[in-house]
């Protein structure tokens, strides 16, 4: 199920030029912005604003949903607006309530998810005075939002909420914060909202060069060995199917970035998956060997890449980008097509010749059987591996006619899940691709749900980052909601110790971690729940999960130490893997490994 295209809802709710205070202003802003829930913690400093929310929601115009800890305010907001490519809000006090928002607005910014962060701040005649619970929240997330605000002044707060949801919506989506003074939310003023942006300096859809796309059209016509890199920028722009008619046109093997998964069903015979540092050994061996790549929507990270001189080194590079700042930042493209895929792909499409490239799929089709004869699913059978549960997930919940949306934090499980679910629509998974977030799954899952009380929602989270979130489960239970839980429970914090196992000599420091009971936890918070420790239990756990109203927790104890290959040494080329070893090799680097 796609989900609606992002844009700014017209809410047709406009009265016209209204006296009201400050904090009205607010909540009046968000109503024309057709915002109708917002996930937040109340404080001093943004308690005008709280006391003015009473109305609207007391009349169901507006739901506020009330964290048990800031960074999870800002987490919900973001899987809100992943979810529904709509702007996210989150709402916190000054001090500690905004600072605790940092994390999540990273999280928003790396990824580039619409966010306005509003924030209470110390009166006027207390700023720069190291007031009790001030900040400088302005200068602490400059580096990590969009943009920011300080409102000091009643008359500019109107136009200065129009700005901020402006330019978090627009162009390459962000995170924006809005800090508004104690005074001036208890201040009065004309509240009107008819104003025109006007952003000197903002492109945010700079117009694309019609040469630069038939040079790229040239190159894409004369490729023998033709690869596609497709990114999330594929998924803002709602261009999959536009995406898949070029790849069966041409075609053309498609690898996606984390978050790319998706971007076309990877049930396609054209479909390689994800490519980097844990991606599909045959999908990094696609990337060394073709001779035209046309990266989409992505910004060449560094888990996509690995060593960047040594990265496609065989190709022609074709560079589709919205932002000019990504453009030539890590892999200088010998043709950039700047502009929205929204725009460039669908004129891009007429300009490539239907062609065949039978050789080169046939010889990616043996890659793909040599990976997968290696696949640890076709060995470990007789213990509790993690890539085994996240199979049976994708095989429950493909059963499903509900939207399915999968939310994970990060670290081995992340891996997993992108290696062993079959995704079939961009937008199924909800993780954190760059700043790469402990604690993300739980939260983002909840406004995910948020979004669509009907979507069958599950977190899927190691035993080390449910831990740094798991307050959360309050809200859960608070708002009655359905998600559903699943703990990948190893004992270690585990990507950490894969690394400190291959290149430290197996000295586990500080990655060894203790876990509570979580059905017991569950029962504390009232949550039905589950242990499994054998695989034929998985089935039969993720059957009871489903056919139960509301939560479900599930506490998944596997194996303790399995890795998540291939995997793409620090400095290495994409190509030179860390393999599986073979069954009864150690399992580790010792400079030349087993492979199959």
């Amino acid at each position: 199920m796609a989900i609606a295209k992002r844009e700014p809802i017209d809410s047709g709710y406009d009265p016209g030029p209204l006296e009201m205070t400050g904090s009205q202003m607010i909540w009046e802003s968000l109503l024309r912005e057709g915002i109708d829930i917002v996930f937040g913690h109340p404080g001093g400093a943004i308690l005008p604003a709280y006391d003015a929310l009473a109305p609207y929601e007391a009349d169901g115009r507006i739901h506020h949903v009330l964290v048990r800890h800031e960074q999870c305010a800002a987490h919900m907001a973001d899987g809100y607006a992943r979810a529904t490519g709509r702007v996210g809000v989150c709402i916190a006090t000054s001090g500690p309530g905004a600072t605790n928002l940092v994390t999540g607005l990273a999280t928003a910014q790396m990824d580039s998810v619409p966010v306005v962060a509003i924030t209470g701040q110390v009166p006027t005649n207390l700023l720069g005075t190291d007031a009790f619970q001030e900040s400088d929240v302005v200068g602490i997330t400059q580096p990590v939002c969009k943009h920011n605000y300080l409102v000091t002044d009643i008359a500019e707060l109107p136009l200065v909420m129009k700005e901020a949801f402006y330019i978090a919506r627009e162009g390459r989506p962000g995170v924006v914060l809005v800090d508004i003074c104690k005074d001036t939310q208890n201040a009065a003023g004309v509240f009107r909202y008819d104003f025109d942006i006007d952003l000197p300096g903002f492109e945010p859809w700079p117009e694309y060069n019609a040469e630069a796309l038939q040079a790229a059209a040239d190159l894409l016509n004369r490729a023998e060995r033709p690869l596609i890199l497709a990114g999330h920028g594929i998924h803002l722009s709602y261009t999959s199917e536009e995406l898949l008619k070029l790849v069966e046109k041409a075609e053309i093997p498609v690898v996606t970035t984390l978050l790319g998964t998706g971007n076309i069903p990877e049930t396609h015979p054209l479909s390689l998956g994800m490519g980097g540092m844990h991606g599909e050994a045959f999908a990094n061996r696609a990337v060394q060997a073709c001779d035209v790549l046309v990266a989409m929507g992505m910004r060449f990270d560094d888990r996509i890449t690995g060593r960047l001189d040594r990265f496609a080194a065989n190709a022609e590079i074709v560079h589709f980008e919205l932002d000019r700042s990504e453009v030539g930042k890590n892999i200088v493209p010998d043709v950039a097509v700047i502009g929205d895929l929204a725009e460039t792909l669908p004129a891009f499409l007429p300009l490539i010749q239907e062609r065949h490239h039978s050789d080169w799929v046939q010889e990616l089709n043996v890659w793909r059987a040599e990976t997968n004869e290696a696949d640890i699913i076709q060995y470990e059978v007789e213990e509790l591996i993690p890539p085994f549960v996240i199979r049976q997930l994708w095989h429950a919940t493909e059963r499903t006619d509900k939207r399915v949306i999968v939310v994970t934090d990060v670290g081995q499980h992340q891996m997993w899940e992108s290696q062993y679910y079959i995704h079939e629509e961009a937008g199924m998974l909800l993780t954190s691709g760059g700043l790469g977030t402990m604690g993300y799954a739980l939260p983002a899952a909840i406004g995910a749900q948020m979004s669509d009380p009907h979507a069958l929602v599950w977190c899927v989270a190691g035993d080390g980052g449910f831990q740094m979130t798991l307050q959360e489960l309050a809200t859960i239970q608070q708002e009655k909601l359905s998600v559903k839980i699943a703990i990948i429970n190893n004992g270690f914090l585990g990507m950490v110790r894969q690394w400190q196992q291959i290149f430290y000599e197996k000295r586990y420091v500080g990655t060894p971690v203790l876990s509570p009971d979580y059905v017991k936890l569950a029962d504390a918070y009232d949550i039905p729940a589950a242990v499994v420790r054998h695989p034929s239990e998985v089935v039969p756990a993720l059957e009871q999960a489903h056919a139960t109203e509301g939560p479900f927790l599930i506490d998944f104890q596997v194996k303790e130490e399995v890795n998540v290959y291939p995997m793409v040494a620090p400095g290495a080329a994409v190509d030179e893997l860390i393999r599986r070893p073979k069954p009864g090799y150690a399992q580790g680097y010792s400079g030349v490994q087993p492979s199959w």
